[in-house]
């Protein structure tokens, strides 16, 4: 039997579209360099793994759907890039330590717990220096339907994530109504929150990118 996800994914086309998505696009400047090693939550058919297999780093990507991962292996075939798939349950899945240079969590929407449990293994699992890009819904993106679950406990919010994230160094944590336009399920005004947070060593930010 097909999960949600998996029914979601045999569509025809891309459900989220194949251009990365905006705020991840334009946060480039802030990923550590040379290029790492990324890893991208619940990234579905794709599109953000395959854009920065493009600009260089080694990227895995985890989802619960094969299917998506599947289409996200198609993309960056048709891409010329490469990227590595995990499938895995987000509320069973252990983050290595020490081993990513990003993390990056873009609509990403977990039950709170879940997302407790995975968020906090965050600051463990990234190098000195790493930085975690995160973009989601807040509760504020009910009264529009245009995108994202409609369950409050879903979507993000500011305090939740800066305790989740206690021991990173946040560099920016905003709230923002912004227009989206990323495939058929995402598209039109959104409220969304967008939290750029780096590890540090010995009490300082070690940070090496494109600024």
């Amino acid at each position: 039997m097909l999960s949600k996800w998996d029914e979601r994914y045999s569509e025809p086309g891309f459900a989220y579209g194949t251009s990365p998505n905006d705020f991840l696009a334009a946060s480039l400047i802030h990923l550590p360099l040379p290029a790492g090693h990324i890893l991208c939550l619940a990234e579905g058919e794709g599109r953000n793994a395959v854009f920065l297999a493009e600009q260089g780093y080694t990227v895995t990507a985890v989802d619960s759907s094969a299917v998506g991962l599947k289409k996200a292996q198609s993309l960056a075939a048709k891409r010329g890039v490469a990227i590595s798939t995990c499938v895995a349950d987000l509320a069973d899945f252990l983050l290595p330590a020490n081993s990513y240079d990003a993390i990056v969590s873009i609509f990403c929407h977990l039950p709170p717990l879940v997302r407790q449990k995975l968020y906090r293994q965050i600051p463990s699992s990234l190098k000195p220096g790493g930085v975690f890009l995160l973009e989601g819904y807040t509760p504020r993106q009910l009264q529009y339907g245009t995108g994202g679950p409609p369950i409050r406990e879903l979507l993000v919010e500011l305090d939740d994530l800066r305790e989740d994230l206690q021991s990173l160094h946040i560099v920016s944590a905003i709230e923002v109504r912004r227009e989206i336009f990323e495939g058929r399920l995402h598209t039109g005004l959104g409220e969304v929150a967008q939290v750029i947070a780096v590890k540090k060593e010995n009490g300082k930010t070690q940070q090496k990118n494109r600024g």
